[in-house]
């Protein structure tokens, strides 16, 4: 019997230890001099040192997305009909309750974690495995949480910017707390009885998740491309603002499902306004 690892496993820090030796190997951004004051305090806001391989990075992965991510989820949503697609993104969202849970609890977000335990049990039972979001309905609103935040929260410094192929936008700190989201996930452990079932279990769990997260990103993404004269400004823009405001905890935006990669796939542009989709 093939031994229980999926590649989710060991995926964040492969491709953390791959980011920082290609950045040491290309080399850093140039960093302005001291004497222009406002070009400097620019450099330090973006937090992107080794921009030439995340750029790099970055149009590796939009090659990928041109070739094999886009038309997955262009095709999946002529498909599919829109109410099953919310159903799809509404069943993954449940399975990512346990780690929010965690999460909330860690952080000390006592009204937050009995949100989220009462979205868990009512949309498991009466929601059919979390297929609907009955809960929204009885006004116990969705929301995210991960190690990443909750890293933050304990003081971790989130390292300089990175853009992972696949992933997408990211950090030191929220590829660690990627892998703790794993880890911490109790169906990442979850066998049935059977290795191998639990495996494809795994997978399919994991390419449902690209191709829907992809999916609700195609208007926004497609905007950014049509529009920012520098997408890669823009993401990281949008995605660096968005962290920060899931970080605090901050009221107002609501936030976006978290069916996602925690990371990847445009991870900070979910829900985001006019403003932070801006460069």
């Amino acid at each position: 019997m093939r031994p229980f690892r999926p590649i989710a496993r060991c995926l964040p820090a492969t491709l953390l230890a791959l980011a920082l030796l290609g950045g040491a190997l290309t080399g850093c951004a140039t960093r302005p001099p001291a004497d222009d004051p406002e070009a400097l305090e620019e450099f330090r806001a973006t937090n992107d040192p080794i921009e030439p391989w995340n750029r790099a990075m970055y149009d590796v992965h939009q090659a990928i997305d041109t070739v094999v991510l886009r038309p997955v989820a262009v095709g999946y949503r002529a498909v599919v009909p829109g109410p099953v697609r919310t159903g799809v993104a509404n069943a993954l969202s449940n399975l990512r309750s346990p780690v929010i849970l965690i999460n909330d609890a860690l952080q000390g977000e006592t009204q937050r974690f009995g949100t989220t335990l009462g979205r868990f049990l009512l949309n498991t039972t009466l929601g059919v495995g979390g297929i609907l979001d009955v809960a929204e309905d009885l006004g116990l609103p969705e929301h995210s949480e991960d190690f990443g935040q909750t890293f933050a929260v304990a003081g971790v410094e989130e390292g300089p910017y990175l853009f992972i192929p696949i992933l997408g936008p990211s950090n030191p700190r929220d590829l660690l707390g990627y892998a703790a989201d794993i880890a911490a996930d109790p169906f990442t452990w979850l066998t049935f009885g059977n290795r191998d079932l639990a495996e494809t279990l795994q997978y399919i769990r994991a390419g449902a998740t690209v191709v829907s997260t992809r999916e609700s990103l195609l208007d926004t993404l497609d905007d950014v491309q049509r529009t920012s004269l520098d997408p890669y400004a823009t993401l990281r823009s949008a995605y660096r603002q968005r962290r920060a405001h899931e970080i605090a905890n901050r009221p107002g935006a609501r936030e976006s499902a978290p069916q996602g990669l925690g990371t990847g796939l445009g991870a900070g542009l979910g829900s985001a306004t006019p403003d932070t989709a801006q460069p």
